[in-house]
């Protein structure tokens, strides 16, 4: 019997602590959410007071809109850059993980990005990329390149230039990441590795490459959904230009609701990128049963 009372007054301390957090997601996450699916089906404008229900016609227009098209392959292009920067992450962190000079101050620089002001990344790749003054084409002139890419000030390269800024700024976080997991791993195994006369590169391909995919595949599904959720860098540098050709579902969502204060259709393209999301993570899920080393 006192046992019982025991485990009941830890239960309700346990409820007690969860509570809050609990609350926040059900104030800021749940509702929100079910509020968004009821104004998918709307016509719903901000500061209007008269609501119709419009049945599927926002999703009608939906798949009728060229933009949305567009946006779609634009954050497709955009979720390329993240296995780029987990690979990048990996070798840099195998390399900083060894006998490196100076190796914590390499691992604080790689890493400081990734704490860094959005609007302060913005601001340097801007005057980075720039067409006619910036260092990148000026390295590019000095080494022979008569005409260098806009980058972005032109659509064929303002999608590219988007990736690579992205992948820099993810690189320090998975790198970050990548030196937790191989740090876990056993130096005998490495060291019997090496005795049986195993090179660096087999080493690193046959036994650290899969002993930190649990690692890999973590940084893949949550780099992903970060990915295709984000909007703020891509609307400090270039607000979905030039010619919508860096405008990606988050950044559509955005327009349409805070630009042209669309709800319901806006709340329909943030279903669409849910489900996209959802997609992607279900195809993660599945796939990893065949790579992922437990």
């Amino acid at each position: 019997m006192k046992m019982n009372n025991w485990m009941r007054r830890q239960s309700m301390l346990g409820y007690l602590f969860i509570g809050p957090n609990m609350l926040g997601v059900l104030l800021f996450f749940v509702i929100p959410a079910l509020y968004s699916f009821y104004l998918m089906f709307t016509d719903y404008k901000f500061m209007n007071p008269e609501v119709s229900f419009v049945g599927l016609d926002n999703i009608k227009r939906l798949f009728q809109d060229e933009l949305f098209y567009l946006s779609l392959k634009n954050t497709v292009i955009f979720l390329l850059s993240v296995p780029v920067s987990i690979g990048l992450a990996f070798l840099v962190a195998v390399v900083l993980n060894g006998a490196v000079y100076m190796k914590k101050l390499l691992r604080a620089l790689f890493f400081m990005p990734y704490i860094t002001s959005g609007v302060a990344i913005a601001f340097v790749w801007m005057l980075l990329f720039q067409p006619q003054q910036g260092p990148i084409n000026g390295f590019l002139r000095a080494i022979g390149f008569s005409n260098p890419p806009g980058w972005l000030s032109t659509t064929e390269t303002s999608m590219l230039a988007i990736d690579i800024i992205w992948i820099w700024f993810m690189l320090g976080y998975n790198m970050i990441i990548y030196l937790a997991a191989l740090q876990e791993i056993s130096s005998e195994l490495l060291e019997a590795a090496r005795m049986d006369g195993a090179k660096r590169w087999q080493i690193i391909r046959s036994i650290v490459w899969p002993l930190v995919s649990p690692t890999t595949f973590l940084l893949l599904i949550t780099g992903l959904i970060m990915t295709i959720k984000t909007f703020g860098i891509i609307q400090a540098i270039t607000q979905g230009g030039p010619g919508n050709s860096t405008t990606i579902l988050s950044l559509f969502v955005y327009q349409n609701a805070f630009r042209y204060y669309d709800m319901g259709y806006a709340a329909t393209i943030s279903w669409a990128l849910f489900a996209l999301i959802l997609v992607i993570t279900m195809i993660q899920w599945w796939g990893q049963k065949r790579w992922v080393h437990y």
